[in-house]
């Protein structure tokens, strides 16, 4: 049993992601009755330093648990990064579809969330991170299909596309809020969490007028080139 999910890990993973979007439902949820009992929306309410910090703690160890089934389940580097982007996008989009179903948000896809807070807030509507959950489905796929019976890494250059697509698209998820800090704080601040309850007390305030899908979507379209190149070379099926 356990060698035949370990040679095809893809439903044990996918039955793991989804529980971990559950999860991850379920503990936002109690936040949400928590700070916005009216519901969630704009600006944020400031938290506690400590409850900061628990998030924080939260968030990463969501990371290190996805990095983790990535690497139990991989068998070579290019394996165990594509099942933790599979796992990594399964979870996300679970997430969004469990919270629809059990407290009926977001109202759509167009629907501004706070989607992440390491190193520093990341917001955008929740069609976005759709969109690269997606695309990373569509490279886990082709990189799994592709190791099936050989190495078959990436290349340099598409290692390249997809670290320049993913910095472009952390700018577009990140820069709103960024200039909104700036304004008040330095960049060494702002990274070191310098004066934490002024920090707070002033993110509070933070509402998201517009997101820079031009930005987004060139990021998206880099990943889209990397992944593209990788389907066009030899030994890829792309029947996945």
């Amino acid at each position: 049993m356990l060698m035949n999910t370990k040679s095809n890990p893809s439903m044990a993973l996918t039955i793991f992601a989804i529980a971990m979007g559950l999860l991850e439902t379920i503990v936002v949820i109690y936040l949400r009755e928590l700070y916005y009992p009216e519901g969630f929306a704009f600006p944020v309410k400031a938290m506690e330093p400590h409850i900061v910090s628990i998030e924080l703690l939260r968030e990463l160890a969501t990371i290190l648990m996805l990095v983790t089934i990535g690497i139990i389940s991989g068998r070579n580097f290019t394996t165990r990064f594509a099942w933790f982007l599979y796992s990594f996008a399964i979870w996300d989009i679970f997430y969004y579809i469990f919270l629809k179903v059990l407290v009926q948000w977001p109202e759509s896809l167009l629907t501004w969330d706070i989607l992440f807070l390491i190193p520093v807030t990341w917001a955008g509507p929740v069609l976005a991170p759709v969109i690269n959950s997606l695309t990373m489905i569509l490279l886990a796929a082709l990189l799994i299909k592709a190791n099936n019976r050989q190495n078959f890494p990436l290349k340099p250059f598409e290692w390249a596309l997809l670290l320049i697509g993913s910095v472009i698209i952390i700018i577009a998820y990140t820069q709103e809020y960024v200039i909104f800090m700036l304004k008040r704080f330095t960049f060494q601040e702002l990274l070191g969490w310098g004066n934490i309850n002024e920090m707070i007390s002033h993110a509070s305030t933070f509402i998201p007028f517009s997101f820079n899908w031009i930005l987004f979507l060139s990021g998206v379209m880099i990943h889209v080139l990397a992944i593209g190149s990788l389907g066009m070379r030899k030994g890829v099926n792309l029947k996945i």
